[in-house]
């Protein structure tokens, strides 16, 4: 009954494959890698190649066929006594065809000028570096020099707004207090320092520095003592006459004058030319004096050569002028 059933299922008459009967599929043929020696030859062929161009020319672009192209290059190295075999000589003409071993340079983009900036590092670098170690450098100089010495400048200013003139502008006006004898000067201070003590709210040094300024010739001119004396040397003339610009008809009479202090010394004073309205720092200048005061020292010169009333007025401590011993008028100049 068992046999009976396996003829049944087998009914076709044909034969189940058996296990060993099923073969695996054909593998695909690959082409077997060059050796490295095998690949140095081809190399070399394609350079052959490439320095005979003029037979690649002929031979491939010509009637030739490939085959006569490797039978000259087998011929080329049988001279040079090297064996290569037609497989490495057919490598070595695909390769040449195929572009192989030929280097194309990359296109130009941002990654390939990026590559050439890098490998060319060691021309610039140092460039770049000293640069930037400059910049460094300057950078820390302006900060700690110049802006360091800015901020202390502001810094100064400041004490010195708040506190150093202001101390300085009092105590000049005290001294000019203390040492005047007369009221002017006195009123002359009082009106300095309060146009200062102004600049100092407003933070105007300048105007601050001015009434300081100011303060400091009054206190000076106030210390200050000495004899306006008429000169009387050789080589010096002792007095001149002009006739005023402004009046041709009219004549001005000017004696030569000095201040000297106790010792004899020259001082140097600041004298406004009523010729032209300019004040100039000067040792000897011309005092305008009336015509018949000019008469009588010139008067007293001729008769001996000697100006005998020579001073014509003294300055005292804590005064501001002069005190004439005889009448003057009101000018002077610098030049004549």
């Amino acid at each position: 009954m068992e046999k009976e059933q396996t003829a049944g299922v087998s009914g076709s008459g044909a034969k189940r494959p058996t296990a060993t009967s099923i073969k695996e599929p054909t593998s695909i043929k690959r082409k077997k890698p060059l050796a490295l020696d095998e690949v140095m030859l081809a190399m070399d062929v394609v350079d052959t190649l490439r320095h005979r161009q003029d037979l690649v020319l002929r031979e491939l672009s010509g009637e030739a066929k490939e085959k006569q192209l490797i039978k000259k290059l087998r011929e080329i190295y049988a001279q040079q006594g090297i064996e290569v075999p037609d497989n490495i000589l057919k490598e070595g003409v695909a390769a040449l065809n195929e572009s192989r071993f030929t280097y194309e340079p990359p296109k130009s983009s941002f990654k390939v000028s990026l590559a050439k900036l890098y490998v060319s590092r060691s021309k610039w670098g140092r460039w770049v570096l000293g640069s930037f170690l400059a910049i460094i450098i300057g950078g820390a100089y302006y900060q700690f020099s110049y802006v360091g010495q800015q901020e202390q400048n502001a810094k100064q200013a400041i004490i010195e707004l708040n506190e150093t003139m202001p101390a300085k502008m009092e105590q000049l006006y005290q001294s000019i207090f203390d040492e005047t004898k007369v009221q002017s000067a006195q009123k002359q201070a009082e009106e300095i320092l309060a146009r200062g003590k102004i600049a100092l709210k407003e933070q105007d040094k300048k105007a601050a520095q001015a009434a300081i300024n100011n303060l400091t010739k009054i206190r000076d001119q106030l210390r200050q003592e000495y004899s306006l004396t008429i000169v009387n040397r050789e080589g010096v003339q002792s007095g001149f006459w002009t006739f005023p610009e402004i009046n041709t008809d009219a004549t001005n009479y000017y004696l030569v004058v000095e201040a000297l202090d106790k010792a004899g010394n020259k001082i140097s004073l600041p004298i406004l030319s009523e010729e032209t309205g300019k004040s100039k720092n000067v040792d000897i200048w011309g005092l305008r004096v009336s015509e018949e005061l000019y008469a009588n020292i010139a008067s007293d010169k001729r008769d001996d050569g000697i100006i005998q009333q020579n001073i014509l007025g003294e300055k005292a401590y804590g005064y501001l002028d002069v005190t004439y011993n005889v009448s003057v008028l009101d000018g002077a100049v610098t030049e004549w």
